[in-house]
């Protein structure tokens, strides 16, 4: 953070207090306008600027020094000394000032301030040299960290869009490629979208992570990319990585720590390492209460996507325990059950798991016009099932 000096050459002066800023004619004016600089370099935010012509006794007129540093005025035409005095200047002094400054009529001229010239510092103490030069050199280290910052902000942005193209990249594909293309057209234009994205992703956080290797978030990105290119091994040491970053610092963010947790769910579920999938994604839920019923459905649909039946059933079932008004869960615990229906030999119907029917038909309930409401109402019927209208969803509860 910039800081300024409160310096001042120590003139000496009769003890009168500044007059207050008058408004000459606007026709018989000159305009005089310019920036305050502190010895550090930067605008000082705040004082007042004064014209003067006796030497800096009195002030024949002032202007307030602006946030950044500016000033603005008009006084009559004649030989002024500019005058800077900070709030807490005494009036029998001065922090800095220039001679000789002439207002013409209907001119408008330009006159820093700059406490940072040569002049200005070879005449302060020894003392405040010093400190100066250190400032300096800690403004120095700030801006600099600063620069850092901002362009790792910069590039998280951009990691966020690529996530979220990704994710939406068969949208994407399919409308590229138009309506009469072909499901496999489709599936590659999406497989070149998300692989884009998340190599560009890689490459960014790849980047970063060397610049600033002690953010977590960072590191958790990166992984977000690995396992967006299936590089699972890279991507578990990735994300364990983030996760000890996060839990070694001083203030652990839950956010990280559900994302992180939750990234380790994903690949666990992807490599068919159930148990562990399970306690990732518990811990994801324990790190970030409030986003619990988001990683628990995650979970669900992870395992519905490896066609694993029996994982994405208790999945689905933690995920209602803690929202049970999601239609998503039940329409993916019916889909596990109903591997385990049979046919009924005199009548060749189907024949649905009770759970797997109370799944379909609460789907039904909470989402009769959803996307799978079709696929579900078919197979209750060619079960012969009759669907129940009258199914309220409980109200939601935590495990």
């Amino acid at each position: 953070m910039k800081r300024t000096i409160p310096l001042w050459l120590g003139l000496l002066a009769f003890a009168l207090m500044p007059a207050l800023a008058q408004t000459p004619a606007a026709s018989n004016t000159g305009k005089i306008h310019g920036r305050v600089i502190n010895p550090t370099g930067a605008p000082q935010a705040s004082g007042l600027v004064c014209l003067s012509t006796d030497g800096g006794v009195t002030s024949k007129y002032s202007f307030p020094v602006s946030a950044t540093g500016t000033y603005e005025g008009e006084a009559t035409p004649g030989t002024y000394m500019v005058v800077y005095r900070a709030p807490n200047t005494p009036p029998d002094k001065m922090v800095d000032f220039i001679r000789g400054i002439k207002l013409v009529v209907g001119q408008d001229i330009q006159q820093d301030l700059d406490m940072s010239r040569q002049e200005y510092i070879d005449k302060m103490p020894a003392e405040e040299k010093k400190q100066l030069e250190e400032l300096k050199k800690n403004n120095a280290e700030a801006l600099k960290a600063n620069q850092v910052i901002n362009t790792l902000n910069s590039d998280l942005k951009t990691v966020n869009q690529d996530i979220k193209d990704a994710e939406n990249a068969h949208a994407t594909a399919v409308q590229a490629l138009g309506a009469g293309a072909t499901a496999s057209a489709v599936e590659a234009k999406t497989t070149e979208i998300r692989t884009a994205k998340y190599t560009e992703i890689e490459t960014i956080m790849t980047r970063d992570t060397s610049v600033k290797q002690d953010e977590a978030i960072l590191w958790a990105d990166l992984a977000r990319a690995q396992v967006g290119l299936k590089k699972y091994d890279e991507a578990e040491a990735t994300y364990k990585k983030a996760l000890a970053l996060e839990s070694g610092s001083k203030k652990p963010k839950p956010e990280v720590l559900g994302v992180v947790n939750a990234g380790l769910g994903e690949i666990y579920a992807r490599t068919s390492k159930v148990p562990e999938a399970n306690a990732a994604f518990d811990a994801a839920a324990k790190s970030d209460p409030t986003r619990a019923s988001f990683y628990l459905r995650n979970e669900a649909v992870i395992f519905f996507q490896e066609r694993n039946g029996v994982a994405q059933v208790a999945a689905a079932d933690e995920a209602i325990k803690i929202d049970p008004t999601q239609p998503i869960l039940y329409y993916i615990k019916g889909q596990g059950l109903i591997q385990n229906a049979t046919i009924d030999p005199k009548t060749n119907r189907i024949v649905l798991p009770a759970d797997c029917t109370e799944a379909y038909q609460k789907y039904l309930q909470l989402a009769p016009t959803g996307p799978y409401a079709s696929e579900v109402a078919g197979i209750l019927s060619q079960a012969g099932q009759k669907i129940d209208s009258n199914f309220k969803a409980p109200k939601a509860g935590r495990k």
